[in-house]
């Protein structure tokens, strides 16, 4: 299976900031471009953090309200040294959180969910910047038609990955939620077969109706096995 990488779904012309720009000129760089946040780079071009609308924002709601209306929030020394800040590297969030080209979505969204970030930059093997991928990148991939998720389970897993005659099982796959009908050799099958289509780029869910034969118990039709049976005969044969 092809698996659609972070290489082939990430910006390339990323609007990025040094250590040493600005406040006003971060906030002018995202408004400009219409983003949200900026990787900021080293002199040799590698993101050491990530500057965002929240965090210029945290300037604002460290400053005391003319109103009264709202108290002034409670800051830890780090926050309110980032809220003081002049410059991106008083500013970002550091260090920044990055990817590699060749990772999967699978890879990027749970790095992102476990950092709980909402972009990464991606760097090269010397660590310099490549793009940007965003969760909106990572959600293009269900985006993926049916017809071309059809064709894969179908061909990469069904064909040539199980080796199934095209009658024994069919896929359906309608808004990305694939149903498999059909038969299999066993449970075990069933199993792998749920994994691997869901796995597929673009697949929302999987269900299945596949029939298979019920696993071997031993056991005989008055319920004892075949042990068992031996036994009480080797009883018998002795009294």
């Amino acid at each position: 299976m092809d698996h659609r990488s972070i290489g082939e779904l990430m910006t390339r012309d990323v609007v990025s900031v040094r250590l040493d720009t600005p406040f006003k000129e971060i906030a002018r760089a995202l408004a400009d471009h219409g983003v949200s946040a900026v990787p900021v780079l080293d002199d040799g071009g590698r993101p050491v953090g990530v500057v965002s609308e929240a965090d210029l924002l945290r300037k604002a709601a460290n400053r005391s309200d003319m109103s009264g209306r709202t108290p002034l929030p409670h800051l830890e020394a780090w926050e309110r040294a980032r809220a003081e800040g002049v410059v991106a590297a008083e500013i970002m969030y550091a260090p920044a959180i990055c990817a590699q080209p060749r990772w999967t979505v699978v890879e990027a969204a749970r790095l992102m969910a476990e950092q709980h970030v909402k972009r990464l930059p991606v760097v090269d093997e010397t660590d310099k910047l490549l793009g940007i991928v965003s969760r909106s990148d990572l959600l293009r991939v269900f985006l993926r038609r049916d017809s071309a998720i059809h064709e894969e389970i179908s061909r990469d897993i069904l064909t040539r990955t199980l080796r199934l005659a095209p009658s024994a099982v069919t896929a359906d796959v309608e808004q990305g939620q694939v149903s498999l009908h059909g038969a299999v050799d066993d449970e075990h099958t069933v199993a792998v077969l749920l994994r691997l289509c869901g796995s597929v780029d673009g697949v929302v869910a999987v269900s299945e109706d596949l029939r298979h034969p019920p696993a071997a118990t031993g056991l005989t039709e008055t319920g004892l096995t075949e042990t068992g049976l031996t036994e009480t005969a080797g009883r018998r044969r002795a009294s």
